[in-house]
């Protein structure tokens, strides 16, 4: 059947009844429907001034080793190899803690060299040179703590708030709670690199119980941005824009006689979809990029990197997507903290500090918000897998993280670990007052932002978190 002869036979037996009966409500349920689209894809008011309008979150999926980055040990290099005091870890609990059942495990000092930068005098080690030298641009938060030892639960905490699958991630929350400037591309996307996906998966971008219309949408930095995005061979642009009318009539009449939201978000998506097919090819064509800024990056068009995609979160914010999301696997060092994590660390040490510059110099970086993060850190205590190899567990107790733009304050060193970085030293920093401090420079206040689902109203930090104040600038 044509699409014509399709709608013909949707209209069929809709009598004179159905319209008398239909017209008033089906016009102000149009009309709603059209309002609908606007608030589910447009701008909206936020609580109050936002020093931010857009969030760059960069996440190191695997647990990073803060002690061989950023979070500077000398009293841990100094009692390297000598057994862990018992007082530290009475009533502690790791991921694997066999490997910690045998015997008291030993202290590990970093074998990395550490300089400061920057007149900040921040801390970096030989493994993010890059980043080091934007030292001065960073707010670097230290002894920050989580709730779960494990990849999966401990990621989606990270991202949504919550241990627990079907809650709706950062970006989603951010995106309903003030929308987004861009017609033509998602308000939340989400783009991967490394050698797999994140353990976890779509949930860390889903939206949950929001509309579906505010989950993250996974484009690839070569090819198509979304797959099945061009037409089909021998199908014209004329002849799919007739068949999309169609399906939005049919649509229309769904949502006419329901009101379902989810209808409205589907006749909006396929509009997103459609001026996409245009918008979306140019936004991967680097061509444009200079050779100067290509190098900043390390970034090669077509092939897929970190590099590129660090590129590609630039172009994507200066079209106005609200939320980008990259996530870079590859960071769990069981076995070995030596030349895997050199290897993990050059691939993001270059493009993650060239973003920061490259928005620094297009004037962007004082209303973007830029996070490196991962899901936990690593224990200040080595573990030994095989014999002569040596790494980190997982450790929610205390890691680092940084943070730049968005009008926080740069060039500060925010909270402490103790001297052998296993606990905080100074006031507790949660994972929810991150969240909270997040959505605070986006104008947004984390007890505020609420969606009602299941008879509670649920918020991205549940029933926790506060504003960093000490760098909420």
């Amino acid at each position: 059947m044509t699409p014509e002869q399709i709608l013909q036979h949707q209209l069929a037996g809709r009598t004179r009844r159905h319209f008398f009966r239909d017209c008033g409500v089906g016009l102000a349920k149009t009309a709603l429907a059209s309002m609908m689209a606007e608030s589910l894809f447009g701008q909206k008011r936020p609580h109050f001034a936002p020093k931010a309008d857009r969030v760059i979150f960069l996440f190191m999926a695997g647990g990073p080793s803060h002690l061989e980055l950023f979070d500077y040990k000398p009293e841990l290099v100094k009692h390297d190899g000598q057994p862990t005091p018992l007082e530290i870890l009475k009533g502690k609990r790791f991921a694997f803690m066999d490997t910690f059942s045998k015997e008291t495990p030993k202290l590990l000092g970093t074998r990395r060299t550490f300089k400061q930068y920057g007149q900040s005098g921040q801390w970096f080690s030989d493994l993010v040179p890059h980043i080091g030298s934007i030292a001065d641009d960073l707010t670097v938060l230290h002894g920050v703590s989580t709730e779960n030892f494990n990849h999966g639960p401990a990621k989606l905490f990270s991202n949504t708030g919550s241990f627990r699958p079907g809650r709706p991630s950062m970006g989603s929350w951010v995106t309903y709670g003030i929308g987004s400037e861009s017609k033509d591309l998602p308000g939340f996307v989400v783009l991967q690199s490394g050698p797999r996906g994140p353990r976890g998966g779509a949930q860390l971008w889903g939206s949950g119980f929001l509309p579906t219309s505010y989950q993250g949408v996974p484009l690839r930095s070569a090819g198509d941005p979304i797959l099945n995005l061009s037409n089909p061979p021998g199908v014209s642009t004329a002849e799919q824009k007739q068949t999309l009318d169609v399906v939005r009539d049919l649509n229309q009449m769904t949502l006419d006689e329901t009101g379902d939201s989810e209808v409205a978000t589907r006749i909006a998506q396929y509009e997103m979809a459609f001026r996409m097919q245009s918008s979306g090819p140019d936004l991967i064509n680097m061509a444009a990029e200079s050779k100067e800024t290509l190098a900043m990056y390390g970034a090669e068009p077509g092939k897929p990197s970190f590099a590129n995609n660090c590129l590609l979160a630039r172009r994507l914010v200066e079209r106005g997507v609200r939320f980008v999301q990259l996530y870079h696997t590859d960071w769990d060092h069981h076995d070995d903290i030596t030349k895997p994590l050199d290897a993990v660390a050059k691939e993001v040490d270059q493009p993650a500090a060239a973003l920061i510059k490259d928005l620094k110099q297009r004037g962007l970086l004082d209303r973007t918000l830029v996070i490196w993060s991962g899901e936990f850190g690593r224990t200040p205590m080595g573990e030994v897998r095989e014999k002569g190899k040596i790494g980190r567990n997982h450790h929610i107790d205390s890691f680092s993280l940084f943070m730049a733009g968005g009008g926080l304050k740069p060039g500060v060193a925010y909270g402490a670990s103790d001297d052998l970085g296993f606990s905080p030293a100074s006031e507790e920093i949660k994972l929810h007052d991150v969240q909270a401090t997040i959505l605070n420079q986006l104008g947004l206040d984390h007890l505020k932002l609420t969606f009602r689902s299941q008879g509670r109203d649920f918020r991205l930090t549940d029933v926790g978190g506060r504003v960093l104040k000490g760098i909420a600038g």
